[in-house]
This record gives structure tokens, C-alpha cells and sequence, in this order.
């Protein structure tokens, strides 16, 4: 696949920018987030992520198979479901550690509470990644409902929602005792799968051009599967969750509007 432009890098390296950003806050601010901030960045990134997973990959997947008429929802349907059971496969068999929990979920591990939790941001950043992947690889093939707007417009939304989770991952590593600089890097290895797992995807795309729609909506599989198992539950966490609701909805609201805005 030709077309590997400076835009379309720059688009790959924007999320993971996102992240790094974020996880500077460790430098600046001196005490760990409050449970009710936490609750509400996870709520933000959620509601980003359920809008990307619409308006920029579920319904130009559909639009790509128009010619199959009714039928026309069935490769969407069909990446959809096999993306939740990628993210269910490596929910099962990477260990990591989730945000207000106890007990870490995949196999047993000796490895350090704040490896797991590390691993948890890694394992949700995966699906983000391949989802810029697939919709620059889209943009860049011509094969899909996608404008170079369009493209921009997820990568600023994954940028935007990336910016909190990095806080969010090595601020509470700095409180369980890693000095700044560790904490920092922590929180940018864990961004890196991004581009990493972008790479990937426009390289396998340009080998399965027809397959572009079960990708793009594998992508939102992936995504959706993260938000109901993960964020959900970590925005509802404790008393008085109402503001990750709120948050959840300012996301959505947010990343529809780039979309459409762009697109």
C-alpha cells in the first residue's frame, strides 16, 4: 500500500502523543487523582471511544458493503463479534490489574501490582490502535467511506481520551512509590502498543483490501468490549457516580461532533 504520507504518520503518532501528555501530569501535580476524577477521565474516554466506534468505524464499514443490500450489516456484524473475542481472548490470558480492583484478572503471575495495572492500560490501548490503523488504511486505499478528515478526527478523539488515561496510569503508580521518572516512562510504554498495533493494521490491510470492513468493525468490537468490560464499571465505581455518567455522555457527544465536523 502506497500513500505512507506525513499526514498519515502524523495521524498514527497523535494518540500516542495523547498519552505521553497525560502521563507528564506526574511532574506537575503533587497528589494522586481523586476517586471521583478517575471516575470521570474513565467515563470521557468511554463515551469517545463508543462514538469512534459508530460514526467512524461501524457505519463506514456498513457503507463500504452497501452493494450487499440488505445484507449489508452482516460484515459489520461479523467483525463486531470477532473483535469481542480477541479482547475476551487476551482478557483471558494476559495478567493485569484494573483500576480500583483487588484481585488481578488472567492467569496467575508473580509479577508487581504495578506491572498488572500497566498491562490493563496496554491491553485497552491495543484495540485504539488497531482502530486508527484501519481507518488510516481505509483513507489511504480509497476503499472506504473515509476522508483524510475523517481519519483525523478519530486520532484527535483517541488523542483526547489518551491524555486522561495517561494521568491516570502513572499518577497512581507514583502513589504505590515508583519515583516520577519511572512512573512517567510506565505511562508511555503503555501507549506505545498504539502506533505499534497501527503499523500492524494498515500493513495487513493493503494484504486484504476486500476485508476492510470486517476490520473496521473488528476495530469497534475490540473498543466497545473495553468500555463495557473495564470502563463501565471503573466510572460507576463507589458513591455519587453520577459525574462518570455525565463525562461518559460529553465524550460521546465530543467525538460525534469531530467525526461529523471533519468527516
Amino acid at each position: 500500500m502506497n500513500g505512507w504520507s506525513a499526514d498519515v504518520i502524523l495521524g498514527l503518532l497523535i494518540p500516542f502523543a495523547g498519552t505521553a501528555a497525560g502521563s507528564a501530569c506526574v511532574f506537575f501535580m503533587r497528589k494522586n487523582l481523586k476517586q471521583s476524577v478517575q471516575r470521570a477521565l474513565t467515563g470521557f474516554a468511554g463515551g469517545v471511544m463508543v462514538a469512534a466506534s459508530i460514526w467512524s468505524l461501524l457505519i463506514p464499514a456498513m457503507q463500504q458493503a452497501e452493494g450487499m443490500g440488505k445484507w449489508a450489516f452482516l460484515p459489520a456484524a461479523a467483525g463486531f463479534w470477532i473483535g469481542i473475542l480477541f479482547l475476551l481472548l487476551l482478557d483471558k490470558v494476559i495478567p493485569h490489574l484494573h483500576m480500583f480492583a483487588e484481585k488481578a484478572e488472567g492467569p496467575r503471575t508473580r509479577l508487581a501490582r504495578t506491572s498488572m495495572m500497566v498491562l490493563a492500560v496496554t491491553l485497552h490501548n491495543i484495540p485504539e490502535g488497531m482502530a486508527v490503523g484501519v481507518v488510516y488504511a481505509g483513507m489511504i486505499s480509497g476503499s472506504a467511506e473515509i476522508t483524510a478528515g475523517g481519519a483525523l478526527a478519530l486520532a484527535l478523539g483517541i488523542a483526547i481520551q489518551n491524555f486522561p488515561e495517561g494521568a491516570i496510569i502513572s499518577m497512581p503508580l507514583r502513589a504505590e512509590g515508583k519515583d516520577k521518572g519511572k512512573a512517567f516512562l510506565d505511562g508511555v510504554l503503555s501507549g506505545a502498543v498504539e502506533p505499534i498495533g497501527a503499523v500492524l493494521t494498515i500493513l495487513a490491510a493493503s494484504l486484504i483490501v476486500p476485508a476492510m470492513p470486517y476490520l473496521l468493525s473488528f476495530a469497534a468490537g475490540a473498543m466497545i468490549y473495553v468500555v463495557v468490560e473495564e470502563l463501565i464499571p471503573e466510572m460507576s465505581a463507589g458513591e455519587h457516580s453520577d459525574i462518570g455518567v455525565l463525562m461518559f455522555s460529553l465524550g460521546f457527544t465530543l467525538m460525534m461532533a469531530l467525526d461529523v465536523a471533519l468527516g
